[in-house]
């Protein structure tokens, strides 16, 4: 029975890519040592800290005058991280809360910058309780803000800005976090002045945040700030200030290797398209199960849904892990059922988990 793992991180990887890092386990490429074990100065670990970088700019045709940095830790240390380091002589950030993550950003911006003002551009919980997102052309922005901050999906509510906001020419540079879309469509990345994204979720394992910034932007950094959080920094030292995450590194490379496989983010976008639309028609086909996102605004990604007897949860559970449907308890502050249906989830994952929804429905309903 094909196991098909719906967590919304760390998430599903390539079966291919797993392979490929079984076989490689304890010699990589010759050298007769594990990737594990090699050294971070060494010929073979550069290169495949060159060529990951070269694959993931070439897949995001990411321009000359941005870097990338592979740094340690999650997407959470960057709320706090991206302060530190662009809101030097600035009093004002803007925010725009659209769900958990970008409430929890809003919340941690200041932590270490008590004079800053986060100021909240818009908000998708007040407005539409997290079912909806607030257009971009009603933020509430300033041209003297050091940055505007928005998460472009929403891992928990479920809710993903279609098309990319573009913002005017008098905006502040755009802080995003791509953490659980990145590398699932094309984007321009011009538009953006920060982009960071956890692995677990579309890259590869826990451990590693990549973040792509324009080469302008570092030199904004606190004058005290500590070499291993400055951007600045870690791009002179080619993120190897400390020892870097190396092992996910060498799986991120493996998954972009995959993606320029397949076709690039022109063909991964149109399989997610496929996958959540199929997902979301037999939601929408059913008065047992419910979606409660604005149909515009409904994550390719992550898809939370309801039971109409939620009594009925616990069951509907345990027959999922029966028929191999893993991890499609929903988020603790949400409730109810979530599928993560990330690059790597095949759409025969997707067919498998319409099928049980028809049938739990027939016998329960």
């Amino acid at each position: 029975m094909p196991i098909y793992n719906f967590s919304s991180g760390p998430a599903t990887l390539p079966e291919s890519v797993l392979r490929t890092a079984q076989q490689e386990m304890l010699d990589y490429n010759g050298t007769g040592i594990s990737v594990m074990t090699m050294s971070h100065r060494s010929d073979a670990f550069l290169s495949i800290l060159h060529h990951a970088e070269q694959d993931l700019r070439s897949l995001m045709n990411i321009p000359g005058n941005y870097k990338i940095l592979f740094l340690q830790g999650g997407a959470l240390a960057q709320f706090t991280q991206v302060a530190l380091n662009l809101a030097q002589g600035h009093q004002r950030v803007d925010a725009v809360i659209t769900g958990n993550w970008s409430r929890i950003a809003a919340e941690q911006m200041g932590k270490l910058s008590p004079h800053l003002n986060v100021h909240i551009a818009a908000h998708g919980g007040e407005q539409f309780n997290y079912t909806n997102l607030p257009a971009p052309d009603t933020w509430d922005i300033s041209p003297q803000s050091a940055f505007v901050h928005y998460v472009i999906n929403e891992t928990v509510n479920g809710v993903q800005y279609h098309p990319v906001p573009k913002l005017g020419s008098d905006a502040p540079p755009v802080v995003c976090d791509f953490s659980s879309e990145i590398l699932s469509r094309p984007i321009d990345v011009s538009d953006f002045g920060v982009i960071y994204a956890g692995a677990q979720k579309n890259i590869g394992m826990a451990g590693a945040t990549v973040v792509i910034i324009r080469e302008d932007l570092p030199g904004r950094a606190r004058r005290a700030m500590p070499s291993i959080l400055d951007y600045g920094r870690q791009a002179e030292n080619d993120s190897m200030i400390n020892t870097p995450p190396t092992y996910a590194i060498y799986l991120a490379g493996l998954v972009f290797q995959w993606l320029k496989n397949l076709g690039g983010l022109t063909e991964m976008a149109r399989r997610n398209e496929a996958k959540a639309k199929l997902l979301y028609d037999a939601l929408d086909a059913s008065s047992f199960y419910s979606n409660p996102v604005a149909p515009e605004n409904r994550s390719w990604m992550n898809v939370p849904f309801t039971l109409a007897d939620a009594a009925l949860d616990a069951e509907f559970l345990k027959g999922a892990e029966a028929r191999g449907l893993m991890n499609l308890k929903g988020h603790r502050s949400v409730g109810g059922m979530r599928a993560s249906i990330y690059n790597a989830m095949p759409l025969e994952g997707v067919q498998a988990l319409v099928d049980y929804l028809k049938e739990f429905e027939r016998t329960r309903a």
